[in-house]
């Protein structure tokens, strides 16, 4: 607490980063920012846009810049995209912002910040171009856990064949995301072709009965192969689970290779 505190006094440590060391959140107008959940789970919070408005998620990821290094919003519109670019260079001009229009992330890190490099890599995998939104949030999430993410898109099981050509390269990854909408049945046909832990990502296209992931969600839950699922666009949590397990993997890896 001392360092902390004379940290402060001569300047080194704002008001926001010492309250985030002391007591691991910060409070500003916005709400409460966690900064110690990276720390304690592995998993860096991120700031979801949705229900909020523009400035809050702005001075929530100026929270998030502050006291951890960087910051992960999700669900950003263009609007909401430009207040965090705008809160995050007055804060620091050198920032690195970069937004995903079609993911609607944004990521942005300080210029001292150092990302954890791990030696673990998850596969990220859609049905279909419709499925580009949860799978891109989700390896957004593992790229922020220090992971390397390696895409393999548009492999639905209405042309399997392209899924076929794919298996080598997918066999070769630590833990897979499989985003699928529709009936979801690609997570299943895949979990029975690979070795590799799979996080079923239901998503809310089609139509009919059994839309807006309905059907992909009970699906992949009665699947017959062995999976986990998450609830029906859930790309940050697919992410965060797949990069936990992808973490574990690699600890594993560095303690055999000793």
């Amino acid at each position: 607490m001392r360092g902390v505190l004379e940290a402060v006094a001569e300047g080194e440590l704002s008001a926001a980063a010492a309250e985030a060391a002391l007591g691991g959140y910060v409070t500003g107008e916005a709400g409460r920012f966690d900064a110690a959940r990276e720390s304690r789970s592995g998993v860096p919070e991120a700031v979801l846009a949705d229900g909020k408005t523009t400035a809050e998620t702005a001075a929530l990821a100026a929270d998030a810049l502050e006291t951890t290094g960087h910051a992960l919003v999700t669900r950003a519109d263009e609007a909401t995209a430009a207040a965090v670019r705008s809160a995050a260079e007055e804060h620091d001009p050198a920032v690195g912002v970069e937004y995903d229009p079609r993911a609607l992330t944004v990521v942005v890190h300080a210029p001292d910040y150092e990302p954890p490099e791990l030696d673990g890599v998850v596969g990220v995998v859609t049905a279909g171009t419709s499925d580009a939104m949860p799978a891109g949030e989700a390896a957004a999430v593992v790229r922020e856990m220090g992971l390397e993410v390696r895409r393999v898109d548009d492999v639905g099981v209405a042309g399997i064949a392209r899924l076929f050509d794919a298996l080598p390269a997918l066999r070769e990854m630590d833990v897979l995301v499989v985003a699928a909408g529709r009936e979801g049945a690609l997570p299943t046909v895949l979990a029975g072709l690979v070795d590799v832990p799979l996080v079923g990502l239901p998503v809310s296209n089609g139509y009919g009965a059994g839309g807006d992931g309905e059907a992909a969600l009970v699906g992949m839950l009665q699947s017959c192969t062995a999976l986990s699922v998450v609830n029906v666009d859930a790309g940050f949590t697919a992410g965060a689970q797949a990069g936990l397990v992808a973490r574990g993997v690699a600890r594993a890896r560095d303690v055999s290779e000793v």
